[in-house]
């Protein structure tokens, strides 16, 4: 049995240029709000933010200590022990990383944040995350139909959340699925 681990690595600006790449690639930008190809300037000023707001926490997913993906935090405890998150994975990443920053972003949601529940956004047309999250806990609290313009035409916004009781009950049948170490 090929266990896997991954580690959580907080983002540094060593990291930028790499997951840039990642974050222009048509098949990531594609399914995210801003989908225009972003500028090194404009990503640097993303990054210069993100240091001093205590309202979010972002991380570099490596998988066998290869970077694989991006997870985020954000809204930290803005209502208290609640945040949202996203991630996107490296258009090279093997099969099966999103299902695994899945886990681990949730492990580090309810443990090492403390929260009591996790929120989540994704662009309607994006069934198959959607299905990931469900298959993860997250149960479908609403959405908002047609509330994204993407320039071109409108989409769905499905919200999603997760309870740390409820990541409680699904952790270990699916750290067992996932072969996690």
């Amino acid at each position: 049995m090929n266990l896997k681990k991954m580690e959580l690595t907080p983002l540094s600006e060593e990291h930028l240029t790499m997951i840039l790449e990642w974050r222009n690639a048509p098949e990531v930008r594609s399914k995210m709000y801003t989908s225009h190809e972003i500028s090194l300037l404009e990503h640097k000023a993303w990054f210069e933010g993100l240091q001093s707001d205590e309202h979010k926490a972002y991380f570099l997913a490596k998988l066998n200590d290869e970077p694989v993906g991006v997870i985020g935090f954000s809204e930290i405890n803005v209502v208290p022990r609640v945040a949202t998150w996203a991630f996107y994975a490296s258009p090279t990443a093997p099969r099966g990383t999103g299902s695994l920053m899945e886990y681990y972003a949730l492990e580090y949601a309810f443990s090492n944040l403390n929260l009591i529940k996790l929120r989540c956004e994704v662009l309607g047309f994006n069934s198959v995350v959607v299905k990931l999250h469900k298959k993860f806990g997250f149960v479908e609290e609403g959405r908002l139909r047609e509330a994204f313009y993407n320039g071109e035409i409108y989409h769905d916004i499905v919200h999603l959340g997760i309870f740390s009781q409820e990541w409680e009950d699904v952790k270990n049948e699916l750290k067992t699925k996932l072969k996690i170490l």
